[in-house]
């Protein structure tokens, strides 16, 4: 017998995740399956198939497990956007609203080179403020963003919205309806 399962079948949902009245999308449970981590990768870099991609790019930290593998299927390289402070060398950096107060990610300035085009992986897409700082980051390099992809969109939170308004293509293999 066959299994059909889809990517959603593997995310597990824990009520009240970092606190009350939020429902949390646990993405290990997918990561930690080799037939579910397959299916994601899979589906995650399949609409860019045989566009032109140079480099994918991941954004801090599940974002860097699903955009290196989707670089290895892609035979591309790969960039990740960190959390300030954490790489080395000279970079550049974007700050960006969360909840409770204000982050800063970067990315090395020499990571992107004028007129690539990049396809942007993260595990979920909220608000959008990481995916559009990432954004932002990559553009200030010269570099396109060709797409973003994500595993889990929470529509309801509006990061689709506003990254559609930028004019940027999202792909997300399932949605999760509330916060």
């Amino acid at each position: 017998m066959r299994d059909h399962k889809t990517v959603l079948d593997y995310i597990r949902t824990i009520p009240d995740f970092p606190h009350a009245g939020i429902m949390f999308r646990d993405v290990t449970t997918l990561f930690a399956d080799p037939r579910g981590f397959r299916l994601a990768v899979d589906q995650l870099l399949a609409p860019y198939v045989g566009q032109r991609i140079d480099m994918v790019v991941g954004l801090e930290a599940r974002g860097f497990i699903l955009g290196g593998a989707v670089a290895h299927q892609l035979g591309k390289g790969f960039v990740p956007i960190r959390k300030k402070g954490k790489l080395p060398g000279a970079t550049i950096s974007e700050d960006y609203v969360l909840e409770y107060g204000q982050a800063t990610v970067e990315i090395h300035d020499d990571a992107l080179a004028a007129g690539q085009k990049v396809l942007l992986v993260d595990d979920l897409l909220a608000t959008g403020g990481t995916a559009e700082a990432g954004i932002k980051l990559i553009e200030r390099l010269g570099a396109e963003v060709a797409g973003c992809a994500f595993v889990v969109d929470l529509p309801d939170l509006g990061g689709r919205k506003r990254l559609e308004r930028m004019g940027i293509e999202v792909h997300a293999l399932c949605v999760f309806g509330g916060a």
